[in-house]
C-alpha cells in the first residue's frame, strides 16, 4: 500500500470512527469466505460414519491458515491505515490501547 493510498484510508471514517479501508475489506472477507467453506466441510464429513480423523485434522489446518491469514491482514492494514497517521491526528494513546487490547488474546 502506497503512502498516499495509506493517507487516504486513513481519512476514511464512519460516524467518527476509523474505518477498515476498502481493499482490506475485500480481501479479509474472501479469506474469511474460505474458512467458512473449510469449515462447513468438516461439519458435514462429521456427518459421515466413514470420516478420518486425519482428514478432519487438515481441514482445521485449513480453516487456521485462512483465519491467520485474514488476521495478519487485517493488522496490518490497521498499522497503515491507522496507527503509522496517529500521530498526525493526535490519538497515538488511543489507538495503542486499542491495538494492546485487541492483541491481548492472540
Amino acid at each position: 500500500m502506497s503512502d498516499e493510498n495509506t493517507r487516504a484510508h486513513a481519512l476514511h471514517r464512519h460516524e467518527g470512527r476509523l474505518c477498515m479501508p476498502e481493499s482490506a475489506r475485500k480481501v479479509v472477507g474472501h479469506r474469511l469466505a474460505i474458512a467458512k467453506g473449510h469449515l462447513e466441510s468438516i461439519l458435514r464429513a462429521l456427518q459421515r460414519h466413514d470420516t478420518y480423523c486425519v482428514d478432519v485434522l487438515r481441514q482445521i489446518q485449513a480453516v487456521q491458515g485462512a483465519l491467520e491469514k485474514a488476521g495478519r491482514i487485517t493488522l496490518e492494514s490497521h498499522l497503515r491505515a491507522h496507527v503509522a497517521t496517529a500521530a498526525e491526528r493526535g490519538d497515538t494513546e488511543t489507538i495503542v490501547e486499542e491495538l494492546m487490547d485487541a492483541l491481548r488474546y492472540r
